[in-house]
């Protein structure tokens, strides 16, 4: 849906936690009626950090896990967009919405006494593996330099592309006539509110969503995010249990390469180095040298200097090189 006014109270901010010369993401529980920007706002406000973003906007309504990231965070936020995500959501049936979601207007509504489980559970099935979706107008998708939520405020429908998405897992957890809780692990780009929709216009009864939470953004999990009214009373970031990702954690998904100190220097003012320097020192062997692979770069005792891709061949280099894309001086 689109943005929400902001519902933050500014009057409870509290101390900052101890700690906030951290860098990386963490893991924020968003309460319902709050935009992804408000927590962010909040956070930033609340406890004088001034690099604060977040990882996968969620709907207002929406409750579940927003990776907050903060100081050289927010440098890798295109970097975590690709993790998977896990959802518990409750289609209701039998009618559809203008948002595709409760909090719409009803446009139509249907008659449910043909609708059995079996043909519910039938048309589930096919929801799942690689599906086009259309981008709902109640979103925060561009078309034409504007967001489809601003046209859409105007009474304007727009032609919007249909784009691939996968659903990896879709599983009915309670299914009560007209309502079906269920689970879906998904690609990212994927709309909840649209795959609600969807389902109910295959099953010929319409359908919007009725309630959703992020249960998993990548590695994060809802039952390990935190309130934002406990971080602004002073948590300290040693004590936060899984709750908080370092930069190099976040990240863990690319495989690591190793420079010495005279490269380190280089990679730091963002030049690239000879891929022969970096090839035989490899921290996973699975990197495959022929390929163009993204790596982190890391100096011998650990530290991570940069994100890189590679080998890479540059005009005038002479040969294959590590091209460094994101410094974290």
């Amino acid at each position: 849906m689109a943005p929400m006014a902001s519902c933050i109270d500014q009057s409870k901010a509290s101390k900052a936690p101890q700690g906030m010369g951290l860098h990386g993401v963490l893991n924020v529980n968003k309460p319902d009626g709050w935009t992804s920007h408000d927590v962010v706002q909040r956070l930033r406000s609340g406890l004088g950090i001034p690099k604060v973003g977040h990882a996968g906007t969620l709907d207002p309504h929406a409750t579940g896990v927003l990776p907050v990231l903060i100081g050289k965070g927010t440098k890798i936020a295109q970097y975590l967009l690709g993790w998977e995500k896990e959802y518990g959501a409750v289609l209701q049936l039998g009618q559809r919405t203008d948002t595709q979601d409760a909090w719409g207007t009803v446009l139509e509504e249907f008659p449910l006494e043909s609708l059995t489980e079996d043909r519910i559970r039938s048309v589930f099935a096919t929801f799942q593996g690689s599906i086009q979706q259309v981008p709902p107008m109640y979103s925060a998708v561009k078309i034409g330099g504007q967001p489809l939520y601003k046209k859409a405020r105007r009474g304007e429908t727009v032609d919007r592309p249909a784009k691939t998405v996968v659903i990896h897992d879709l599983e009915i957890q309670r299914l009560n006539i007209p309502e079906v809780a269920f689970r879906v692990v998904c690609s990212k780009g994927t709309y909840v509110r649209t795959l609600c929709e969807d389902i109910g216009n295959v099953l010929q009864v319409g359908g919007h969503l009725k309630w959703l939470q992020r249960r998993r953004v990548g590695p994060i999990h809802v039952d390990q995010a935190l309130e934002v009214e406990s971080l602004l009373g002073g948590l300290e970031f040693s004590h936060l249990d899984g709750a908080f990702l370092s930069l190099d954690q976040a990240l863990e998904g690319f495989h690591a390469v190793e420079v010495d100190s005279d490269d380190a220097r280089k990679v730091l003012h963002g030049n690239a180095i000879s891929w022969d320097r970096v090839v035989n020192t490899y921290v996973e062997s699975r990197v495959s040298p022929k390929g163009d692979n993204m790596v982190r770069v890391k100096q011998k005792d650990g530290q991570l200097l940069a994100l890189g891709r590679g080998p890479v061949f540059q005009t005038g280099k002479g040969g294959p090189v590590l091209a460094i894309e994101t410094v974290f001086s």
